[in-house]
């Protein structure tokens, strides 16, 4: 800064002299005048520029690994919103990947690098916790499912129930998700036991990879109808009915940190989120019950 007050001092000095010369000797040379001036005042710009370049540069932070979240299809539209909310509120990156809990599960059993494991039935956490791979305490109930039947928008029919989807004419083709590795595949396999339609409905099943997968059928119009996730019915798009809760066991949702998390402290950070009231709330509104709920078990 003195530098700076100091040549510009100068600056004025010399323009009054060269003006002065100028005054006194008609003749003195007018590029020489303007050649002076030039030359100073590059000379005075030049000093904050020389400055500046002495300041160090800010040392840019190494890049995070984002915490990565194996989650059931049937969170995909929840925790995507759980996921801007954290990221805004915590500044730690997310990446989801979803499939079917049974497959997930599986994965974690081979050591899949997973930081967070979001089942759609508690037995897949059990599991693996009975085997030590997940860490201790870090277990938490979440949330509670339930499904629907589900048909397109523009559909002429409207099977309300079971029954009516089993005997309708118009319904071809049923999807659900894979017994075997979905719950909520297995609980439509109950729900349609429990009514005795198992057997009558079987001609007309396909099998979805997951729930998330046996929706894209029925938006695609591979199939006339399908048995989802209450949390993956987008009234916009579809019509659904549900289906009462007493015929499938409860989708008790749970949460837990593998022991092959690299970040277990943002792995705890997430899990504190999903089961705070905000995450709570965004499950509630793609229509979960969670715990403490009125609805809870019923």
């Amino acid at each position: 800064m003195m530098r700076r007050k100091h040549s510009t001092l100068k600056l004025h000095r010399t323009f009054r002299f060269l003006k002065k010369k100028l005054q006194k000797q008609a003749g003195f040379p007018i590029v020489l005048l303007l050649l002076a001036l030039i030359t100073l005042w590059g000379s005075f710009l030049a000093i904050p520029i020389a400055q500046a370049k002495t300041k160090p540069l800010p040392s840019l932070k190494p890049h995070e690994k984002p915490l990565r979240v194996a989650a059931a299809a049937d969170l995909t539209d929840a925790f995507q919103d759980i996921k801007i909310h954290f990221e805004k509120t915590t500044g730690i990156h997310v990446e989801l990947i979803w499939g079917a809990s049974g497959l997930l599960t599986s994965q974690i059993e081979n050591g899949a690098p997973y930081d967070v494991f979001a089942a759609a039935d508690v037995s897949f956490i059990n599991r693996l916790r009975r085997q030590n791979l997940i860490l201790p305490n870090s277990q938490k109930a979440y949330a509670q499912g339930r499904i629907v039947i589900a048909i397109p928008i523009n559909s002429s029919t409207a099977p309300k129930t079971l029954y009516d989807l089993t005997h309708s004419p118009q319904i071809k083709r049923v999807g659900i998700a894979d017994p075997e590795f979905a719950p909520y595949g297995k609980a439509a396999k109950e729900a349609l036991q429990h009514q005795h339609l198992w057997r009558q409905i079987r001609p007309k099943l396909v099998y979805g990879k997951n729930i998330r997968d046996t929706l894209s059928l029925l938006q695609s119009g591979n199939i006339d109808a399908a048995i989802i996730a209450r949390s993956l019915a987008n009234p916009h798009e579809i019509h659904f009915y549900p289906i009462p809760a007493s015929l499938y066991t409860p989708l008790n949702q749970s949460i837990a940190i593998p022991t092959t998390s690299k970040q277990k402290d943002e792995a705890k950070a997430f899990v504190a989120y999903v089961i705070s009231r905000q995450g709570q709330y965004i499950l509630q509104k793609y229509g979960f019950a969670v715990p403490g709920d009125k609805a809870w078990g019923k």
